[in-house]
């Protein structure tokens, strides 16, 4: 769920410190303090001797030499930890009108240079960019993509990343499973990290030869400003369905989050799914130049006009303007991986790759097929058992469409739960969904975080039971807590032509509750309940709960 984290929680000290050291470039050049003031318009007498080489929001990332960027908390300034930030090495400081009081008042800080800007948050992207050079217009360029929308981003990324490699790039990854450098995987704690933290990485990149990324880019990401002063090549829209409305509120409100993105200021071109109501939305309203790509017959430059199943997934064709064709192919299932797989190439296309070029790499390759972590993830094949991160109502009504058996009398057999403190609203929404597509429902717990774990399920029973009741479905509904004895229970009723889904945390390893992690990995439960009844093969049994982390 690490999304969902506020811009403004603390990091331990050792995460902290060593998300900073591996986030960065091992060489910044240092950039005279009195330079930054100049770009933010204040004064800078008396500044001319001191230089930074690096930006931290942080207080316990804050590395010798760092300018430490003091913003307002949920509970706390920022600037109250600047005695932290110098002790640590801080060169200087950045902060607001707030914060410079906190740190008038503390007599060991006269002798630290206080930079005072109105909004110190909206000043972190563009001098983080300025001290990182994480985008240097004076070298060969790093080919950015970024994706947004509720649901396909992760897989989206992935995809992308594997026709750039395929097309020769060294590729490098922002998401919400891992951050991947030139080849080295980083776990990663939020979907987009902070400001600080992509310039960083954007630079590190550079340093290790990285020739193009791939992001994935939440609404919390613009709403944070998480990404300021980062300018993508070519950004993305999957799709907007209900999430997050205790951050934004409203659809409303969220549908202008993601719409931010696709601005001159962060973007040079958009490709957009407009196939739901928002996605044509934005193509008419954003101010860049934006190609439109529809799956299900809507006008758009790119439509998809053949499909077939190729194992577990889809051969398929898209015409573009003109004569303009894609033969492509997912080894994923589902027809959102098809429209994932699609805005990947586009997304590469819109980046500067010919058409003929990307269908040269695709025939070479397969890399809408690779795997990616916790997202329709296969763990056994009879029955089909299944790991995805599925966790609002339209992705677990995908996802329940898209493994829905062939073979006569198979059954779906869903566990899945709610998080707490996320938008309450869509909690009986997913019981509904999970009995309209599944025959049996095992509804359990997510992440409760400090909301009574009882009550969630009971709020998701509710829809559950209420949508059974009326529409006369006759599911098998049951309540089975904690989640990995939700598992085994699913298993024990699971027959060999069924398929087990398990839903909403993915590629996830912890469980928190009331502030704890508790170890809990879908994948290993999955496994170690189908070993126990003997439905995984010795091979199977063999694989690592580690190798997708």
């Amino acid at each position: 769920m690490s999304e969902h984290a506020s811009p403004t929680d603390q990091q331990s000290a050792p995460e902290a410190q060593a998300a900073a050291s591996v986030f960065r470039p091992q060489h910044t050049e240092p950039v005279p303090l009195a330079g930054i003031a100049d770009f933010l318009g204040l004064p800078h007498e008396g500044l001319d001797e001191v230089s930074v080489t690096g930006v931290a929001l942080d207080s316990r990332s804050v590395q010798p030499g760092d300018l430490y960027v003091g913003v307002p908390g949920t509970g706390r300034h920022g600037a109250s930890f600047a005695v932290q930030a110098v002790d640590a090495g801080a060169a200087a400081i950045l902060t607001d009108d707030a914060g410079a009081r906190l740190i008038a008042v503390d007599d060991s800080l006269t002798e630290v240079p206080v930079l005072v800007v109105h909004n110190a948050r909206a000043a972190v992207g563009p001098v983080a960019a300025l001290v990182f050079r994480s985008q240097p217009m004076d070298e060969a360029p790093l080919v950015l993509i970024g994706v947004t929308g509720t649901n396909g981003k992760t897989t989206t990324t992935y995809f992308a990343n594997a026709l750039l490699a395929a097309l020769g790039h060294r590729t490098g990854l922002i998401g919400t499973i891992e951050i991947v450098a030139g080849g080295e995987a980083i776990p990663s704690r939020l979907t987009t990290p902070e400001s600080a933290d992509v310039h960083a990485l954007l630079a590190l990149m550079r340093e290790r030869g990285v020739t193009a990324a791939s992001m994935e880019v939440s609404s919390h990401a613009i709403e944070y400003r998480r990404i300021d002063a980062v300018r993508y090549d070519a950004v993305g829209f999957t799709n907007l369905t209900q999430d997050h409305l205790d951050l934004h509120g409203t659809m409303e409100e969220y549908f202008a989050a993601k719409a931010k993105l696709f601005t001159p200021d962060r973007a040079a071109r958009g490709v957009v799914v407009v196939d739901d109501e928002w996605g044509r939305r934005l193509a008419v309203e954003a101010p860049i130049p934006v190609l439109t790509l529809s799956l299900t017959g809507q006008a758009a430059d790119w439509g998809l006009t053949a499909s077939a199943p190729s194992g577990l997934g889809t051969e398929f064709e898209l015409a573009g303007p003109g004569d303009s064709v894609l033969r492509l192919r997912t080894g994923l299932p589902g027809a959102f991986n098809v429209a994932n797989a699609a805005l990947a190439a586009l997304l590469v296309h819109a980046a500067g790759e010919p058409i003929s070029r990307i269908q040269e790499a695709v025939a070479d390759s397969d890399p809408f097929s690779v795997e990616v972590p916790g997202r329709m993830q296969l763990i056994g094949e009879r029955p089909a058992a299944i790991v995805d991160f599925a966790h609002n109502p339209d992705a677990l009504e995908r996802a329940l469409v898209a493994v829905r058996p062939t073979t006569p009398g198979g059954r779906v057999i869903l566990v899945f739960g709610a998080t707490g403190q996320r938008d309450q609203g869509k909690r009986p929404l997913m019981g509904a969904v999970a009995v309209r597509g599944a025959d049996v429902v095992i509804v359990t717990d997510d992440d409760p975080h400090d909301e009574d774990a009882a009550a969630i399920r009971s709020e998701v029973m509710a829809g559950a039971v209420e949508e059974n009741e009326s529409g006369k479905l006759g599911r098998r509904v049951e309540e089975v807590a904690p989640r990995a004895a939700a598992i085994r229970r699913a298993v024990e009723l699971a027959r060999p032509d069924d398929v087990v889904l398990v839903a909403g945390r993915g590629h996830e390893v912890f469980q928190e509750v009331h502030g704890v992690n508790h170890a809990l990995d879908d994948r290993v439960e999955l496994r170690t309940a189908l070993a126990a009844r003997g439905f995984l093969s010795a091979a199977t049994e063999q694989i690592e709960s580690t190798t997708d982390d």
